[in-house]
This record gives C-alpha cells, sequence and structure tokens, in this order.
C-alpha cells in the first residue's frame, strides 16, 4: 500500500500491485482507499482571509455530504458553544476580540477529524483597543503617582507639624515674659533711687 495523503483526519492512499502489472511496468496502482490519521489536527489555515471576514472550513473527503460536520466557539474556562451552522465551510466576521472556532467532522457518531482555526481582530479594530488600553494605563499610573504625592505631603505635615507649634508657643510664652520682666526691673529700679536720693539730700523731707 502507498503512504496515505494526510497524518491526520481522513485521506486516500493507493493500493499498489508488484506483480502482475501489464507490460514492463515493477509497480501498478490496483486501486484508492481510504485512510485516517490522529483525529486531533491542530490548527489549521483559512482558505480565505480578508480584512472583514475569514473562511474556514473543516477536514473531509468527497463527496462532502456523506460527513456531519460541528463547529463550536471555544471560551476560555467555559463549555463550547454549538454554532447553528453544519455545513464543511463556515465563514465568521472579525470581532473586537480574537475568537477560537472549532470544526469536529462524523461518521456515524463518532469523530473522525477536528481542526481548530484563531479569527483574529481587523487592524482598524485592533487599533483602538490598544489607544484605549494606552489611555486606561496611563490614567492608572498617573492616579497612583498623585496618590503617592498626597500621602507624602501628608506624612510631611503631620511630621513637621508638632515642631512648628512648639516653636510658636515657645515664641508666645517669651513675648509674654519679657513685659514682665522688664516691668520688674523698672519697678526693682525705681524702688533704688528713692534710698539714693534720701541719703545724698538729708534736708529733702523738710
Amino acid at each position: 500500500s502507498g503512504v496515505c495523503t494526510v497524518t491526520c483526519g481522513i485521506g486516500i492512499r493507493e493500493v499498489l500491485l508488484t506483480n502482475g502489472c501489464p507490460g514492463t511496468e515493477a509497480k501498478c496502482i490496483v486501486r484508492v482507499e481510504e485512510c485516517r490519521g490522529q483525529v486531533d489536527c491542530g490548527w489549521g489555515k483559512p482558505i480565505s482571509d480578508s480584512p472583514a471576514s475569514v473562511k474556514m472550513s473543516c477536514i473531509f473527503i468527497s463527496p462532502e455530504n456523506r460527513f456531519k460536520y460541528v463547529w463550536k466557539m471555544l471560551i476560555p474556562n467555559q463549555p463550547a458553544v454549538i454554532l447553528p451552522n453544519d455545513s464543511a465551510i463556515m465563514e465568521v466576521h472579525r470581532d473586537t476580540h480574537p475568537v477560537t472556532f472549532q470544526c469536529e467532522t462524523q461518521e456515524k457518531g463518532s469523530v473522525i477529524a477536528s481542526v481548530k482555526y484563531t479569527v483574529y481582530t481587523t487592524p482598524g479594530k485592533l487599533t483602538r483597543m490598544l489607544a484605549i488600553d494606552t489611555v486606561l494605563i496611563f490614567s492608572l499610573v498617573t492616579g497612583i503617582i498623585v496618590i503617592v504625592a498626597v500621602m507624602f505631603a501628608l506624612i510631611f505635615i503631620i511630621l513637621h507639624r508638632p515642631f512648628g507649634s512648639d516653636q510658636r508657643f515657645v515664641d508666645i510664652n517669651s513675648q509674654k515674659r519679657m513685659p514682665r520682666e522688664e516691668y520688674k526691673n523698672k519697678t526693682s529700679l525705681y524702688d533704688v533711687l528713692p534710698m539714693y536720693s534720701s541719703s545724698l539730700h538729708p534736708f529733702a523731707y523738710f
């Protein structure tokens, strides 16, 4: 037998005959038969890829209507969503975020092939998304900087406020004490002067 035309899903291969071929040929093809590889074919390549839409294909061989096709939309951490499309070809429009699709080719209730596709966003939508993300990141960073600056300002005020209050208290007390001391000095001076005056002028009281 010849080599299968596929490594996954369903394909065909040639059955060769090495004896009894007509003429002088060493090998000849007797017939073509189906062959199958592993079920999971991994990631496929779209049939067509335009800025607005993507056309994808399930894995099959002719005749196409021999198989059943089940399209699914894969969502992370959630069950797959089965789509109403049951044809071998599906065309989807690009969305604002990447979407993953999977097609299962079934025969008599068994999955014989499976292929996945990722449909990415359009360049315009992707640019808008990047612009929105940039604005959000800038706003977040600005908000963090403002909050940190306010916190440092409050800490600075709290650390320096007691020192300033004590200093003002000392200055006020000093200003209040100074007039009393000056008054006391002046009073003592006036009390002393008459004593000297009476000793120098004994007849001052007559």
